[in-house]
């Protein structure tokens, strides 16, 4: 049995505000430990659980957060940027039997704990068919798509019922609880650390690997920016056209292309913002 771990830090234990996450800031640093914990929590459940193999595909942000010494040494670790899945890198290959996402949150323009998909403030709002996209509910689909299941989910009480919607029979694990974007009611690391590994070794057993699921599309991407600019920036990506004056869309036959389409999309809007004017 192989586990990937999608790690993402927002979710984390104790994370409730941008200087948590941000590189190289000096809260990002002590919060490096809570994540990494809630990651090797999760590692430890699966292991508990039967599993022979965990890869842990860091995804957060420079995706260079977890602190590998602190890793259960039967895990791996791929971390780094330019993936070309970004997120679920690894599941592609054939040989995943589950996929947790630990350190999850809600999408853009939803409530919840540094809610956001992708970009942290430029996306306003994601939809996949007319469903409002969380990164949760975009990844869930890449791995459906490959026969992946995800068998746990971990987050803040309000990305525990996003997971609802697209994996309802995951293990969840709130490890906080939403009171605004910036503020949580959080659970210590020694309570959490216990919660997800009792989870992930439950989760395990959900651990089986389908037949892909060829026929899912065709998937059609809609994209709301903050600025007026940053929609027309993106629609050098081929296929993406404005449908707004601040939204685009685009259609994928697979979510293989269209999570890769998505990921051009956010980096050209990033790169298309100055400072603090957007």
């Amino acid at each position: 049995m192989k586990i990937l771990i999608s790690a993402d830090m927002e979710g984390a234990t104790g994370v409730t505000w941008p200087e948590d996450v941000m590189p190289g800031a000096s809260q990002w640093e002590r919060c490096r430990s809570l994540f990494t914990s809630d990651v090797n929590a999760a590692v430890l459940g699966f292991f508990d659980g039967g599993a022979d193999e965990v890869l842990i595909n860091e995804a957060h942000s420079t995706m260079r957060n977890l602190l590998l010494e602190q890793l259960d040494p039967r895990a791996q670790m791929l971390t780094g940027r330019h993936k070309s899945l970004s997120m679920v890198e690894g599941v592609q290959h054939g040989d995943v039997d589950g996929i947790a996402f630990v350190g999850y949150h809600a999408g853009a323009g939803m409530e919840g704990v540094l809610a956001h998909t992708y970009l942290a403030n430029q996306i306003t709002g994601v939809w996949l068919n007319d469903v409002r996209a969380s990164e949760g509910l975009l990844n869930a689909h890449v791995a459906r798509e490959y026969g992946v299941p995800v068998v746990l989910v971990t987050g803040d009480d309000v990305a525990c019922e996003d997971a609802l919607g697209y994996a309802p029979e995951a293990l969840k694990v709130a490890v906080k609880d939403h009171v605004s974007r910036y503020s949580a009611v959080c659970r210590t690391p020694a309570r959490t650390a216990a919660d997800i590994r009792a989870a992930a070794k439950e989760a395990a057993a959900l651990a089986v690997c389908g037949r892909p699921v060829a026929d899912g599309g065709p998937f059609t991407v809609a994209v709301e920016f903050d600025a007026e600019h940053l929609a027309a920036a993106v629609t050098v990506v081929p296929g993406v056209s404005r449908i707004g004056e601040r939204k685009v869309a685009y259609t994928s036959a697979t979510m293989y292309e269209g999570i890769r389409t998505f990921k051009a999309v956010t980096t050209i809007a990033s790169a298309a913002v100055e400072e603090q004017y957007g």
